[in-house]
């Protein structure tokens, strides 16, 4: 409690100490979004092999929390402080201490970015309950959407948890009321399904995937249905946007990803959209 105390009296200080929390949080989503599908996907392996009855045999992947890091090129362990966010990177110069292959810049931009929206988080909303419920928020949006990036794919246990999550924190002052919550998530989820169910009655092919219906519904969870038109706008404005920048560089992709711009989207609305809706509908 008395750190709390001081934390409050020192804004810069809860600052600085977000962001290194957001540093050392960021180095284990590297982990979460490297390890995560992989898992998942023999899983379900697994029990597709155990519902036919046949043997499996498939290795399982490294843990997310049990296995230390290795090189993902030579498979040598690494030393403790190779691991330390951002510095570790910075001394390696970017490469494997072992074999020296090049090191992906993935991993210190996510621990940066993590840091930085972490700390700005702290800015925002101060040594509060709201800051806390924004920093999950983030941290879980992070994962979704860096995984969706790679894999094209939103894995329920991380969309679900965010719902409950924010069905959760709608029971505290800061946030909107169950009730509104609980009417977002079903909004939210009901939006996208409805757009996919014309998407593939018009043209045949499927739009989207499930993982995006589930995804705005914790959207709606956090935020409350109102503020569902505000991060589909906000969504849609970001991935304009990529997709603008990715033909002026010359990069046409057949198959985008969702799940980022609706990341984005929710995380703005989080920290804007009272300002936003306001400003969108000429709100006093």
């Amino acid at each position: 409690m008395e750190f709390l105390h001081t934390l409050q009296h020192y804004p810069v200080l809860f600052v600085s100490v977000a962001f290194l929390l957001g540093l050392i949080v960021g180095s284990f989503l590297n982990v979460v979004i490297l390890r995560l599908p992989p898992l998942l996907e023999y899983e379900w392996k697994k029990d597709y092999a155990d519902f036919i009855g046949s043997d499996f045999k498939e290795s399982k992947p490294p843990s997310i929390a049990l296995e230390r890091s290795h090189c993902p090129k030579c498979k040598t362990k690494l030393k403790w402080f190779h691991n330390i966010p951002l510095l570790g990177f910075l001394m390696l110069r970017g490469k494997c201490a072992f074999c020296g292959q090049g090191i992906s810049l993935r991993y210190p931009m996510v621990e940066l970015l993590t840091g930085l929206l972490t700390a700005f988080m702290a800015f925002q909303f101060g040594v509060t309950v709201e800051f806390v419920a924004g920093i999950i928020l983030l941290w879980f949006l992070m994962t979704i959407t860096w995984i969706d990036i790679d894999t094209f794919l939103i894995p329920d246990q991380l969309s679900l948890s965010l719902l409950w999550a924010g069905l959760f924190f709608s029971l505290f002052s800061f946030s909107i009321t169950p009730a509104v919550a609980i009417i977002g998530a079903l909004t939210g989820y009901l939006i996208l399904w409805t757009v996919f169910q014309l998407f593939k009655l018009l043209t045949g092919k499927e739009g989207m995937g499930y993982g995006d219906f589930k995804l705005l519904a914790a959207g709606g969870a956090w935020l409350g249905y109102e503020q569902l038109i505000v991060v589909l706008l906000v969504s849609s404005l970001a991935g304009l946007l990529i997709a603008v920048i990715q033909k002026l560089m010359g990069k046409v992709e057949n198959k985008i990803p969702f799940g980022p711009y609706l990341s984005i989207g929710i995380l703005v609305c989080y920290v804007f959209g009272d300002e936003i809706f306001a400003r969108l509908f000429a709100l006093p």
